[in-house]
Formats: structure tokens, C-alpha cells, sequence
């Protein structure tokens, strides 16, 4: 027995995206524009909009959303009741503009609907209506439930959630992801590769879950080279589709621990997601393979995931493909823990902050402090 949600509509192709402004007055008139650091790289959106006889008002996500963030956001456009909010660039983006649209209609304080933090209170009202397009391959934030908010006051990142939260429409359209520079392919596309890797671990996973990350997982590992060294048009166009089958993954059947320790650890550091994620992911796979019973269903799961990363990655059957891939992201200019921030001796603090993030209740193991400081350790 499972439920399954995702987007109403989901256009994925190159060229999608111009159909954005139409599918926006199908809502009304008043558009919020979500967009990222660079608002030239909305202007399109904008105009398009304004042609359409659509009023636009925009609001810039330079970074990670915070709590903070919200709170000033939503003061700035008090007054104004957009119909549709239109969210424009990379996760961070869109969980912005998921965290608006939830919360214009509420009533209480932002911190009162967040998990961990707050009250986990639910939302007043249904959220606006939410048009996704995303700019990155990777978090597939555009067919999620939940928005990711940092708390700067206790250096963690938690969510703010609800099923209603995921958007009408989603528009994948790789037009608007390649060209990236090579850090951030490299760090959505390992953020794309862990989100269909973990919940296909997940305990909770199930068949439609099961569906997608089975053909995901080959597809996005052998899009990964060509992807960051070649920035490939086909590479993209696959790694966009893996993206959105890792959102509708983990929306409905979870993550696990690397995803438990990258919330705490991107809290602490303000380091991207993706980049944490990358430098986790092998660490993480070695202690499930420690914990795994042989010819257990997650063993069995385990090797062929190992079958395919050594398919891609080893130059020889003896190779060890985790290792290589890590050799790899590091060649290509993944930073390690140390780089983007963290020390060994925060380990204890990030372990037992990380044992209680909900990411970690999908984990295939219960792990121990002794064996979340072994994979910090093994990250390292």
C-alpha cells in the first residue's frame, strides 16, 4: 500500500518553457516571479509575461533560503495577491518561491509551519498555484512537497511541508540548464545521481519509487562524464529527466543518510547541497555494504547500484568503482568536507544532530554515533 504525489502537469522538453506566460494566465493575471541572483537571466520570463497582458512582480533568491529570508520576503510583497507564482532557477530557487506560495495565505508566523524548529503546524489555506521551472539537473525541487530552509540560529536546515505543496505545473526544459559552469553541473549532477540512488534504499520505498530510480540510476551515471567534461546536449537532456524522477522519488519514498547528514552539515558550512552530497554519497554506500546481510533484498539492491558505478567508473574488474568515482568528482574540482568548511572534530556535534533529521528515518540502517563518525571520517 503507497500514495504517489506529483505535479498536476509536468512539460519536459527543449523549447517547453516558452509556454510558460500562457500557462500562467490560465491562473490570473497577477504573476510573483521567483528568480535567482541574476535577475537578467529572467528577463525573458518577464517580458513574456508583460506581452501576455500579465502584472509581474519579482523577488531575487541570491542563495540557500533562510528563515530570515522568508520572513523579509514575505513583508515586501505584502499587499500584493499574486494568482500563480512562477519559481526560475536552481533548487534553492524553487523552494523559495514553494515557501512563498505556501505562506502568503497563512496567518501565523513563518517558524510556526516548520519541521524541527517550529511547530510543524500545518498550513492555514491551500498554497498558491506554483509554476516550476528549474535551471540546475539535480534537486528536482520542481515535483516536490517540500521547501528546504536554513535556520541560521541553530545551524541546521529543515523543511517546510506539505503534500499541497507540489507544484501545478512543473517545466523541465534543459534550454535553460545547459551552458552551467562546470561546478554546478557537477554538483546538481551528483545531487541528481544521490536523490535516485538513496530512496531506491530507502525503507520505505515502493513500486512506482522502484520504477524510477531503476531506470534512472544507469542513465544518470552514464550521463555524468559527458554532462560536466563536455556539457553535452543529450547529457543534459537525460540528467533533467533523472532529476525529476529523483524528486518524485524522494517525495514519496525518502532518502536516507546522506541526506541526513548533508541537511546538518550544509546548516553549519552554507556549503551547496550538491557538493555535499558528492563528497557523502561513496562514504555512505561503504557502511551500507558493511551492514548489508548477504542475499538480503538491500545487499541484492546494493551490488547491482555497484555493478553499474563500476560500469561507468572502474578502468578494470578489479578497480573499485566508488573509489574511482570519488577520485573523479575530486579531478573535476569537488571540494571535500575540509574544503567547504568542516573540521574532524565537529563530527560528534554533526552526528548526533544528524541521527534526529528526518532524512534519516528512510535509512535502510539504524546507525549508530560510532558508525556516523566512521562515514564522516571515511568522507574525509
Amino acid at each position: 500500500m503507497f500514495s504517489f504525489f506529483s505535479p498536476q502537469v509536468l512539460h519536459f522538453g527543449r523549447g517547453q518553457s516558452q509556454q510558460t506566460a500562457a500557462l500562467a494566465k490560465s491562473f490570473g493575471t497577477n504573476v510573483l516571479l521567483v528568480h535567482g541572483s541574476r535577475p537578467a537571466r529572467a528577463e525573458w520570463l518577464l517580458q513574456s509575461g508583460r506581452d501576455a497582458g500579465l502584472t509581474m512582480k519579482t523577488l531575487s533568491c541570491a542563495a540557500e533560503p533562510s528563515l530570515p529570508d522568508v520572513e523579509l520576503a514575505l513583508k515586501q510583497i505584502a499587499g500584493f495577491s499574486p494568482d500563480v507564482v512562477i519559481g526560475l532557477g536552481g533548487g534553492s530557487v524553487l523552494d523559495f518561491a514553494k515557501a512563498l506560495a505556501a505562506l502568503i495565505g497563512c496567518t501565523g508566523a513563518p517558524r510556526d509551519y516548520l519541521e524541527v524548529v517550529g511547530l510543524g503546524r500545518p498550513l492555514d489555506v491551500a498554497p498558491i498555484p506554483l509554476i516550476a521551472l528549474p535551471t540546475t539537473a539535480g534537486t528536482g525541487a520542481e515535483v516536490t512537497k517540500n521547501a528546504v530552509i536554513l535556520v541560521p540560529e541553530f545551524g541546521i536546515k529543515v523543511s517546510l511541508r506539505d503534500p499541497r505543496m507540489v507544484p501545478q505545473i512543473a517545466i523541465v526544459d534543459p534550454d535553460l540548464m545547459q551552458g552551467a559552469p562546470k561546478r554546478v553541473a557537477l554538483a546538481a549532477g551528483l545531487d541528481a545521481l544521490t536523490q535516485v540512488i538513496e530512496p531506491y534504499l530507502c525503507l520505505r520505498a515502493n513500486p512506482m519509487t522502484d520504477a524510477l530510480c531503476h531506470a534512472a540510476i544507469p542513465t544518470a551515471l552514464g550521463a555524468l562524464r559527458d554532462l560536466v567534461e563536455k556539457d553535452a546536449p543529450l547529457a543534459w537532456d537525460k540528467m533533467a529527466w533523472v532529476s525529476s524522477c529523483g524528486g518524485l522519488a524522494l517525495a514519496n519514498a525518502g532518502l536516507g543518510a546522506v541526506h541526513g547528514l548533508a541537511g546538518v552539515i550544509g546548516g553549519k558550512t552554507k556549503a551547496p547541497h550538491g557538493e555535499i552530497c558528492g563528497a557523502l554519497l561513496p562514504a555512505v554506500l561503504r557502511s551500507h555494504f558493511r551492514k548489508a546481510e548477504p542475499c538480503s533484498e538491500v545487499a541484492q539492491r546494493l551490488h547491482w547500484i555497484l555493478q553499474h558505478i563500476n560500469a561507468q567508473f572502474s578502468q578494470t574488474p578489479a578497480d573499485d568503482g566508488l573509489a574511482t568515482l570519488q577520485l573523479w568528482t575530486k579531478n573535476m574540482g569537488l571540494p571535500g568536507l575540509r574544503e567547504i568548511g568542516l573540521a574532524l572534530s565537529d563530527g560528534p556535534q554533526i552526528a548526533t544532530a544528524a541521527a534526529n533529521a528526518s532524512s534519516m528515518k528512510g535509512n535502510p540502517f539504524v546507525l549508530s554515533q560510532a558508525e556516523l563518525l566512521e562515514i564522516l571520517h571515511d568522507a574525509f
